[in-house]
């Protein structure tokens, strides 16, 4: 039964206009950052960058090399949507936008690990077999079908983030609305709307919608009878989150997956404008069938496991942002801090007060006071720059957070020297101190 479900041959409408939206979107994604400047402000103009711990090797390109690493990447995005070596383009955008995503964390967004996720799986599917210049100059590549498991792939992994993003919700400042009225005090000079958006009982709509949507949209485009309703919402929803929060190309790309949710057929009709499509029935099992389906069955139990492993750390992910990432815990929450950084000569016992201005762009110094991972390797850093002078340093740190409309509390042991203690992925830094009860945030999440 798993073999018929997986492999019956499927119309591959949905996959190939979902290939043409997908490849235009990620080309605006990177001639934008180039045009807006995010290239420059994040990848040219620091000093260094906040890398994913443990890919420190993954530096940006000297001079104006980052600007024509995006500039391939865009041309990458139009191959994709022209269907041009689709196979060679899809796989090189997804190992240079996978480089982008390592090589800095300043700018993070959840947005950007699906995009990566996303295009590891858009590189291995059939996506170029049709309205394709591949299928063109190669007919024997030429498709109008796909195996089922193409489609559900899809689908599941958007159920996945949808469901994680929602029961993440369910904490206390999300469900007293305070932190909507937080994230939307930034918008009150927005046109039209700013002054809306500061109202109490819009914050508890977008709230709650949020929750809804979130647990319900897949289900709801899935069942025919609230399809059209569904993707009257999505539209809502997405275009809201695009004007009110600047996120780029993701809403749109969200709003391109429901291609995947309506009949094959419709939208061939209105995409491709071919002639109905006669798909085989006969169920044609590959001799590779285990390696897809073992490869498949790990990748999602990843993506299942992995938003839970805030669990296994001690304290509330809330506080301590271990486990956030990688998680789909998106727009929950607003930190702000204060950090002095104390450097000590080990021999000589001088000691020197960080002038952060003199290391770190704006962003990167909210970042550094907020986040302990910002902060460890920043002390990391100072370490390497004084032993270039040949001085053996120790670092100090004195550190307050506040979570959203919490009160300030120490957050960083000042006692812990962070130039000699190692960075733990897979457990609790002890020198992060506990969450203080007082603070404002009721549940963990």
């Amino acid at each position: 039964m798993l073999n018929r479900f997986l492999f019956k041959r499927i119309d591959n409408a949905q996959l190939i206009v979902f290939r043409i939206f997908y490849g235009l979107l990620v080309s605006a994604e990177c001639y934008g950052a180039i045009a807006t400047g995010w290239v420059r402000r994040t990848l040219i103009e620091p000093q260094f960058t906040f890398n994913f711990i443990g890919f420190e090797w993954l530096q940006p390109l000297p001079g104006n090399g980052m600007y024509i690493y995006f500039f391939i990447m865009g041309t990458l995005g139009i191959l994709i949507t022209l269907g041009y070596k689709y196979r060679f383009s899809a796989l090189a955008f997804a190992f240079m936008w996978t480089g982008v995503y390592l090589m800095q964390k300043t700018s993070y967004n959840n947005h950007y690990y699906l995009l990566m996720l996303l295009a590891f799986i858009m590189a291995f599917l059939p996506a170029g077999r049709d309205a394709s210049l591949d299928a063109k100059l190669n007919p024997k590549l030429h498709s109008h079908t796909m195996p089922n498991w193409v489609r559900w792939t899809i689908i599941l992994q958007l159920f996945i983030v949808y469901t994680y993003a929602s029961v993440a919700k369910l904490y206390g400042d999300w469900l007293d609305f305070s932190i909507i009225d937080i994230l939307m005090r930034s918008k009150d000079d927005y046109p039209l709307i700013g002054g809306l958006l500061q109202l109490k009982w819009v914050h508890k709509i977008v709230a709650i919608f949020g929750i809804l949507f979130d647990l319900l949209i897949v289900p709801a485009l899935l069942w025919k009878p609230t399809r059209k309703i569904a993707f009257a919402l999505s539209i809502f929803f997405h275009l809201f989150n695009s004007y009110v929060f600047r996120i780029g190309i993701f809403p749109y790309l969200s709003l391109a997956f429901i291609v995947f949710f309506f009949e094959p057929q419709t939208i061939r009709n209105i995409f491709l404008r071919t002639k109905n499509i006669v798909v085989d029935q006969l169920l044609t099992i590959p001799k590779h069938r285990n390696i897809i389906i073992g490869i498949l069955g790990i990748y999602f139990v990843v993506q299942l496991v992995l938003p839970l492993r805030h669990y296994a750390f001690k304290d509330d992910v809330l506080w301590t942002e271990e486990g956030h990432r990688l998680s789909w815990r998106m727009m929950l929450r607003s930190r702000s801090g204060t950090i002095r950084y104390r450097v000590v000569n080990k021999d000589t016992k001088k000691v020197n007060y960080i002038d952060l201005d003199d290391y770190l762009t704006k962003k990167q110094r909210r970042r550094v006071a907020c986040y302990p991972d910002f902060a460890w390797q920043f002390a990391q850093h100072l370490k390497k720059e004084y032993a270039k002078k040949g001085e053996d340093i120790q670092v100090f740190v004195t550190n307050k957070v506040k979570v959203n409309s919490g009160e300030y509390h120490e957050f960083i042991d000042p006692k812990v020297d962070l130039a000699s203690v190692p960075w733990k992925h897979f457990a609790h830094n002890e020198w992060i101190l506990p969450r203080q009860p007082t603070d404002s945030t009721k549940t963990s999440d």
